[in-house]
């Protein structure tokens, strides 16, 4: 990767709906060798999409919290079923095979604390090899989903 390729990623993290003439523009190449860049580091799985930032509150999402799930054991066949069950999860936005206490480290939407609580018992807790559940609640955000700090 040279200098280009790192300002074509900086920019695209900015603002992922600049159109090849724009982006072009602002890492200092003409279009056409733009876009075969940005193909390439596409097909590198260095781009791995595109996609909307979306203000989970405007859309009745309050509740973001913070889950810690121990698993009973920790063998592979059943670490690998679990991790499949989260994955198939829409609530659960992200997560996190951990070190230290606790297997995974889950972040996980909801409408209100009554649907988030009922959520916990009714799916987390019946997951496949789970023994316990510890979640924190965020109070608000710092920041969150910021771009990677990129240098060539």
């Amino acid at each position: 990767m040279d200098k280009f390729d790192w300002a074509i990623l900086n920019e695209l993290q900015n603002n992922g709906r600049l159109t090849n003439a724009e982006l072009a523009q602002r890492v200092g190449l003409s279009s056409a060798p733009c876009w075969r860049r940005v193909r390439a580091l596409e097909e590198q799985g260095i781009i791995q999409g595109y996609r909307a930032e979306i203000n989970r509150e405007k859309v009745g999402l309050d509740v973001l919290a913070f889950v810690r799930l121990d698993a009973e054991r920790n063998r592979g066949d059943v670490t690998r079923q679990l991790e499949e069950a989260i994955r198939q999860i829409p609530e659960v936005i992200s997560c996190h095979y951990i070190s230290g206490t606790g297997t995974f480290e889950l972040q996980v939407v909801s409408k209100d604390l009554h649907s988030f609580s009922q959520f916990a018992r009714d799916v987390l807790l019946n997951l496949p090899n789970v023994k316990d559940l510890h979640t924190s609640f965020s109070l608000g955000e710092v920041k969150a989903a910021g771009a990677l700090p990129l240098k060539p």
